[in-house]
């Protein structure tokens, strides 16, 4: 079985040498990486053609003239991997708050679900120790009370961004109709993913905060994502007694 795991980048020079490395040291057969780069002015781009060549041919290259988004840099990266034969497609951050670590475990589970999520707010789910008690509660609330009112979704983690997905679950969500561009892609491919009757894992993940770097999730971007949910309920409606099976991995990390 053939995996992608799909990565873009934007200033993730620091991180994509170790990140790629780490991934393609899984004890997983068949794994391949793609890095989506958005012109990334630190020389992002550069160093993924250099990894490119090394890695060959375990990690392919995606370059895109400009920064175009979160959202189309994940579907390109998806249609590109199924193009090219994969089987299943891992979506994840460069800079180590996802742990590669935890990959293995989802191809485990994959044949029982359609997508697996790496979830912060299931039993035995943890964020970084450093994060203040305010920054956790707007996220938990954010997440475990906010998306879920409005649009009526089962997932408690509707903004993971650390997923593995089946192809036919890409094939049967149909990327073409996903519309939003920011941190909110995640909220609705949650929503379509549970429209579509989806077989959902939420896996219990530690979330560390990113090693190297800064990060790009401001408040600004925050509230931007917030006020976009009413956009996805607009646009589809509220779930109601949606058919999706929406599971916990009960176990601790």
């Amino acid at each position: 079985m053939k995996t992608t795991v799909v990565i873009p980048t934007y200033n993730e020079a620091e991180n994509l040498r170790a990140i790629s490395t780490a991934l393609l040291n899984l004890p997983i057969s068949d794994l391949d990486i793609l890095i989506v780069d958005d012109e990334s002015p630190d020389g992002t781009g550069a160093l993924a053609e250099e990894l490119r060549r090394e890695f060959a041919p375990r990690l392919h290259v995606l370059h895109r003239p400009a920064k175009s988004g979160l959202g189309t840099a994940y579907i390109e990266g998806f249609v590109l991997g199924m193009k090219n034969g994969a089987d299943c497609l891992a979506q994840m951050d460069a800079d180590f708050s996802h742990s590669p670590d935890y990959l293995p475990q989802f191809l485990k589970r994959i044949d029982k679900y359609d997508v697996v999520v790496g979830s912060r707010y299931v039993p035995g789910g943890k964020l970084d120790e450093r994060w203040s008690f305010g920054r956790y509660l707007l996220s938990w609330w954010a997440n475990s009370v906010y998306v879920r009112m409005i649009l009526g979704l089962k997932v408690r983690d509707a903004t993971a961004g650390f997923k593995l997905w089946r192809r036919s679950a890409l094939e049967k969500i149909n990327l073409e109709r996903v519309r939003a561009n920011g941190y909110v892609f995640q909220v609705e491919m949650a929503y379509l993913s549970e429209q579509n009757g989806l077989r959902i894992l939420e896996y219990p993940i530690y979330f560390e905060d990113r090693r190297i770097g800064q990060s790009k999730m401001d408040m600004r971007v925050k509230w931007e994502a917030a006020s976009r949910v009413w956009e996805i309920r607009s646009r589809y409606g509220a779930l109601g007694n949606n058919t999706s099976l929406v599971e916990w991995q009960r176990e601790t990390i």
